[in-house]
């Protein structure tokens, strides 16, 4: 892949966005703008990227063009930073330097330009018009964050962070087996307030769920995520992220938007019970005991699996300590779900709050499939293989 930097003030986060892509075993080549390189030094790209660095459009060594050749071999062109100087060269056909030649010639699907500027210049009809066009080209725009731009302004321009530049990145690398697809997807606790300090929850971190809705957003479904509290960022390229804190507020957000989805995906850990007297007051440790009264919450997947449609899929979860496949197998039934998919939490090395997993997919025939610890990214990825070989064309 190619990594363009152009003499935005922003260029030094360039240099860690080239480690992160090494660190990733991109095979990468950096392209450096004249000016690019009178900020930073080739040789810093170099070494921090562990990789070659081309500067001159006239640099031909044994019959080798470096646009045409640099621009063939290359899956993805990433430019960040990119200057509104750069952005009208390549949205007008403009070539007069080695980028903007490479930026030309491209013709892959993952195309993808970090503007970084003044806001003013940001927001210059100019400006507008060459990222409009450039969209219509193919190209991805990250937009800029609102922040403390170097002229000491804040305002929109500011460069963004690098992971989510490379969220982008594996996005326009992912097939789109999932496009037209509207996907929901429940992560993370819920908790119950027992005093105005106190709760009780459990030890869901929300990372399976969170990466689901980022891999089923890189295969192309428009994804809603609703998410108990969790330490996690949402994954950048989400449709809409809806926060909650208890099983009745997410049993809320849930009945109200189920009906616009295709694929409901509960993977959230759902407080069985909550609080039935909550105290407005904290309680006083001098206590020497006290009781509390538990009530059930409400079975959102239950519910769900009676009121879906025909056209739906439904999928559950089932963390188990003993007969996982047993339980899972009747929760299916009893949920009315097309797919269950089970996880043993008494392993203490992968399940909740761990970043493995080791899962078994359970459908309505019985059959199951058992997927091997690995990280709960892969994991994501194999539950959408599995659903999208069993779909079958419902929706």
């Amino acid at each position: 892949m190619i990594l363009g930097v152009s003499s935005g003030i922003a260029i030094y986060k360039a240099v860690d966005l080239s480690s992160k892509l090494r660190k990733s075993n991109a095979n990468l080549s950096v392209v450096l703008t004249e000016n690019a390189k009178k900020l930073v030094s080739p040789v810093v790209f170099s070494a921090v990227g562990n990789c070659p660095v081309y500067t001159d459009l006239n640099d031909v060594n044994n019959g080798w063009i470096p646009h045409t050749q640099l621009s063939m071999n290359a899956d993805a062109l990433i430019i960040a930073p990119a200057t509104a100087n750069i952005i009208a060269k390549i949205a007008n056909g403009f070539a007069d330097d080695l980028l903007s030649l490479i930026a030309l010639a491209f013709r892959k699907k993952a195309k993808i330009l970090v503007p970084t500027m003044n806001t003013r210049m940001y927001e210059s009809p100019a400006l507008k018009r060459n990222l409009e066009t450039l969209k219509n080209d193919g190209w991805l725009i990250v937009e800029p964050e609102v922040g403390h731009l170097a002229c000491g302004e804040i305002g929109k321009g500011r460069y963004p962070e690098n992971n989510m530049i490379l969220e982008f990145l594996e996005y326009s690398l992912t097939k789109k087996d999932m496009k037209g697809k509207n996907v929901l997807i429940t992560a993370g606790p819920t908790i119950e307030s027992i005093d105005p300090v106190r709760n009780i929850t459990n030890k869901s971190s929300g990372k399976m769920g969170y990466e689901l809705a980022r891999a089923f957003s890189y295969r192309g479904a428009e994804v809603t995520l609703i998410s108990g509290p969790t330490h996690i960022k949402p994954p950048y390229i989400l449709k809409k992220f809806i926060k909650v804190n208890t099983a009745f507020e997410m049993k809320n957000e849930v009945m109200k938007l189920y009906k616009d989805f295709d694929i409901i995906i509960m993977a959230a850990a759902v407080s069985d019970f909550k609080v039935m007297n909550y105290s407005k007051e904290k309680i006083k440790k001098d206590l020497s005991n006290f009781s509390l009264e538990l009530i059930k919450n409400p079975d959102i997947l239950k519910e769900l699996g009676k009121i879906k449609n025909k056209n739906q899929f439904l999928v559950g979860f089932a963390a188990e300590s003993n007969n996982l496949i047993d339980y899972a197998k009747k929760k299916l039934i009893e949920k009315n779900c097309d797919l269950i998919v089970a996880n043993d939490i008494s392993k203490k090395e992968i399940g909740f709050d761990s970043e493995l997993n080791e899962i078994y997919i359970i459908n309505k025939m019985g059959d199951v499939t058992h997927v091997e610890k690995n990280s709960k990214k892969y994991i994501a990825f194999r539950i959408i293989d599995y659903i999208s070989d069993n779909y079958n064309g419902k929706s």
